[in-house]
């Protein structure tokens, strides 16, 4: 699977396009890390606890999308992006979107 976030793929053209395809992921952090998250905002920095959390968020976004695009016939996402969303106090939102290609090498 293609995954860009640009309009067009270098040595490729768009032979059909299948429309929006996403990916969603809500993830909530559990009790341990949000007590180690509060202690580390406290001295500043990096907060590597929710760093980690939204790093596999995208990863599966990306991965859920990537399996709605294949079911829909597509070998390819264009103008792929990542939104997020805060959902109370403990859960984050990630979605990964785009529009799901059929793609063909250039002769």
């Amino acid at each position: 699977m293609i995954i860009v976030t640009s309009e067009n793929v270098a040595g490729y053209r768009v032979v059909k396009t299948l429309g929006q395809v996403f990916g969603l992921v809500v993830r909530s952090r559990g009790l341990g890390g949000n007590i180690m998250a509060g202690l580390r905002s406290l001295a500043g920095g990096e907060i590597t606890e929710y760093t980690t959390m939204l790093e596999e968020a995208r990863r599966h976004a990306t991965d859920r999308m990537v399996q709605n695009a294949t079911a829909m016939g597509a070998n390819g996402v264009l103008m792929m992006r990542f939104d997020s969303s805060e959902l109370g106090q403990t859960m984050s939102e990630i979605v990964a979107y785009g529009t799901a290609v059929v793609l063909e090498p250039l002769a």
